[in-house]
């Protein structure tokens, strides 16, 4: 999983929503264009794992980056409690 790889109509994950894909030979054609299926190129085109990119990058291929930021030393918001909650809460912990 090193290097990311291109979606192809040949994968279990495919959708064509518009259904006009469909085997010719060795090949999968659109009924659409009468052409071969470009994933890439076409805005019909779907997974049923929801992981196809832009350009027509198949998601499961590509390796997430994280990044840890440190929070800032931010407190809390502040809560205005009005009438029976803050008579609930009233309380020096709170404050």
């Amino acid at each position: 999983m090193s290097q990311t790889k291109n979606c192809s109509p040949t994968c279990h994950s495919f959708k064509c929503l518009k259904n006009s894909a469909f085997y010719r030979q060795n090949n999968v054609w659109c009924k659409t264009t009468e052409e071969m299926c470009e994933v890439e190129n076409c805005t019909y085109a779907m997974c049923y794992k929801r992981s196809l990119l832009p350009k027509g990058i198949c998601g499961e291929t590509v390796k997430r980056k994280t990044v840890e930021t440190k929070p800032e030393n931010v407190p809390g918001p502040a809560i205005k409690l009005k009438g029976k909650t803050l008579k609930r809460l009233r309380n020096d912990d709170f404050f």
